[in-house]
């Protein structure tokens, strides 16, 4: 009894700290100001848009449609968003968190050193509105950062990770 007593506590915990996501407000960032920070292009760009922001902070937005190359596999019938795919929407909303904070971001990218603590809670299916909460862990040494992510749809937490990435100019 006390078990499920501490879940239920747990879980409203966690949905007490899903953002708010308002679609009608004009977004800080859309699609095209994202392929500025980011070197993603269409089909592999998983952030549609950036609805906050402050230096160690990011809220986006991926749209989750049926159209999506991968639902032909992932899986025939019953499509749901893969796991992997959310982890790298959570990475790519951290690089444009970390590349819009330096001077002339077209010459500089992001790569994964590091994933821990991954869990996936729930789906995510066709018609979701995946929004996804980074936020800065420690402040950038050397050039590594240390974010946590979250992924919600609605108030539901669906899947979080921590994540270290290394900075690298690239021209």
């Amino acid at each position: 009894k006390k078990i499920k007593a501490l879940i239920k506590l747990n879980k409203k915990k966690t949905q007490s700290d899903a953002p708010v996501y308002d679609p009608n407000k004009k977004p800080i960032y859309d699609y095209k100001d994202i392929s500025k920070f980011l070197p993603h292009k269409h089909p592999f760009l998983l952030v549609d848009k950036v609805i906050e922001k402050t230096p160690t902070q990011i809220l986006a937005v991926k749209n989750v449609t049926g159209d999506q190359y991968f639902f032909n596999g992932h899986f025939p019938g019953d499509p749901i968003f893969p796991g992997v795919l959310q982890l790298e929407a959570m990475a790519q909303a951290g690089g444009v968190l970390i590349l819009s904070e330096v001077e002339n971001p077209e010459n500089y990218t992001t790569l994964f050193m590091k994933i821990d603590n991954a869990k996936f809670k729930d789906k995510v299916v066709p018609g979701d509105s995946l929004v996804m909460k980074l936020e800065l862990l420690e402040p950038i040494r050397r050039g590594i950062c240390l974010m946590k992510g979250r992924c919600y749809v609605g108030e539901k937490l669906v899947s979080e990770a921590e994540m270290m990435a290394q900075i690298i100019k690239i021209k």
